[in-house]
């Protein structure tokens, strides 16, 4: 049987905020650690995400800060500038019955406003470690008051490298205090670190550190790497819901946003090179349903509260294989179920075992699902763009074909240039390749790509305005190819060019002034190279004449 909020030993404001917030009942973390939080009591935290941790240490935390005393008397630490401010709109609902006051100090801020609101001597400090070890050293804040300390996702401030700053703040806060500690994983970093910071805690763990939500349905997609895209948008036709995608890095969270909006879903991005604007917008459109799919780095994976996030979508998996736990925690929160998709390519292999040993499950495995058409036609797409119909395999070829004459075009076959401009540009690129290679048996006005190879008084004409020379034309600046050209700036090529300005190449080259190669350069100054080079160039007349 469920214990109600009444008997936890909270006042009656706070019963009257936890009935506004339309709690019925505590969650097994907020029954069990709020006694002795309450009770002066330092407190570890451990239960899976979206099972009210904020409210587990919030609401203890304003019943013992009094309201009219000089502070701060309370300090909550998180990572991201966007934890703290989702626990700052927590923590004025629940501190506003009992008159507690409040500053938020975050990167990305206007440092000023955060100044005067901080000499107002609030109760509350909510800050990320980096923006306050910053006001600790310009003296602009004293912790010396505090009462009680709170470290959410302690691991990940840790992962963050936010191990000086959290000293820092940690020597301005005075020796007795309380101090919780709350996180969906505690590794062995965070236990060494609680074992430091905290006093005979009461260790409470609803679930074993690592536990995904329950309702939570995994999947994981083995692909390849040009096939993710495709799967994405797959996975996204088949239903409504709203997406949260995580990528590994900011370039590729750009990407696939705007792969989302080609394809017709509303779409926003969430990374650290976003303004704090940018940020919050972003976030909120996804809350209020403005946008349907927001793509993100891990930014996003700690304290993201949005109600209703029907799919998390790992495009990449974590850096880290705790914030799997924390990625899919995003859905299935407060006891809704959602989906958890990921996608992997043959170098995740060990990450996958990394995170199957935190979670202690193996993650069932999907097919992919390459016969449907929206896979089929983007896969296309991005091949198409690449000139790539070669790497498909046969089956995934049939499928292709198949797509194509549905939509009334002819199908490519493998190896077969696309049609159209891409096409075009295609052959005619490959068309120049073996022009050039024919090129050297100097045969004038041969017939490629549908174009007339120009003879040598036309190839002289345009390597004076092209700075190239063909083989056996005399005066053109050539920059590359093959021998024979005299009169010639040669930049490089095989050996023969006479009286060029000879930069790189093999033997051979007469009357230049010879930047690099093998020996046989003759009247040449030798800037490098071998052995070989006799005398300098001539100052006039001769063959080593530079070629206006």
């Amino acid at each position: 049987m469920s214990t109600p909020f009444d008997s936890l030993g909270l006042s009656p404001e706070s019963l009257g905020a936890v009935r506004r917030a339309r709690f019925e009942t505590p969650t097994p973390i907020q029954a069990q650690a709020i006694p002795p939080a309450l009770a002066g009591r330092d407190v570890i935290g451990c239960a899976a995400t979206g099972t009210g941790k904020t409210a587990a240490y919030l609401l203890p935390l304003v019943e013992r800060l009094a309201a009219g005393e000089e502070g701060p008397l309370g300090l909550v630490l998180a990572p991201t500038r966007e934890l703290v401010q989702q626990i700052a709109e927590q923590a004025a609902f629940f501190g506003a019955p009992r008159g507690v006051t409040q500053a938020v100090v975050i990167g990305g801020a206007e440092v000023g406003a955060q100044v005067a609101a901080l000499r107002q001597r609030p109760a509350l400090v909510l800050a990320t470690p980096g923006r306050l070890a910053d006001l600790l050293r310009e003296k602009v804040v004293s912790l010396a008051h505090v009462r009680m300390l709170v470290l959410d996702e302690a691991d990940r401030m840790l992962e963050m490298g936010f191990m000086p700053e959290l000293s820092q703040v940690l020597a301005a806060l005075p020796r007795e205090r309380q101090t919780l500690l709350f996180s969906a994983t505690l590794g062995h970093d965070v236990t060494r670190f609680a074992q430091e910071v905290l006093r005979r805690p009461v260790r409470v763990e609803v679930t074993p550190s690592g536990t995904p939500a329950s309702r939570a349905v995994q999947r994981l997609y083995e692909v390849e790497l040009e096939e993710k895209e495709p799967l994405l948008l797959s996975l996204l036709a088949r239903d409504q819901l709203s997406a949260l995608v995580f990528t590994r890095t900011q370039e590729r969270a750009e990407r696939v946003k705007e792969a989302l909006k080609r394809a017709g879903h509303k779409a926003a991005v969430l990374h650290g090179e976003r303004t704090r604007g940018q940020r919050r917008q972003a976030l909120e459109g996804f809350k209020k349903g403005q946008f349907r799919c927001l793509v993100a780095t891990d930014l996003a994976s700690r304290g993201l509260d949005v109600e209703d996030v029907g799919h998390v979508i790992n495009f990449d998996l974590p850096y880290s294989s705790a914030d799997y736990v924390h990625r899919i925690g995003r859905t299935a929160r407060a006891g809704a179920s959602g989906r958890a998709s990921s996608f992997v390519t043959a170098r995740d292999e060990e990450a996958v075992r990394a995170i199957e040993r935190i979670i202690r499950m193996p993650i069932p495995r999907a097919a992919v699902p390459r016969g449907e058409p929206v896979f089929a036609e983007e896969l296309e797409r991005l091949l198409e763009r690449r000139g790539e119909f070669e790497r498909l395999p046969p089956e995934r070829e049939e499928a292709r074909r198949g797509t194509v004459k549905a939509k009334g075009r002819p199908p490519i076959r493998r190896g077969q240039a696309p049609s159209g401009a891409r096409g075009e540009g295609r052959v005619a690129r490959e068309a120049s390749r073996t022009d050039r290679t024919r090129g050297r048996t100097g045969a004038p006005g041969r017939a490629t790509a549908g174009k007339t190879r120009p003879g040598p008084a036309e190839g002289q004409r345009q390597s004076d305005r092209r700075g190239t020379a063909r083989p056996g034309d005399k005066g053109g600046a050539r920059r590359s190819g093959s021998a024979g050209g005299r009169g010639a700036v040669r930049r490089s090529g095989p050996a023969g060019g006479k009286g060029g300005v000879r930069r790189s190449g093999s033997a051979g080259g007469k009357g230049g002034v010879r930047r690099s190669g093998s020996a046989g350069g003759r009247s040449a100054e030798r800037r490098g190279g071998p052995k070989g080079g006799v005398g300098r160039p001539p100052r006039g007349g001769g063959v080593g004449r530079r070629s206006r």
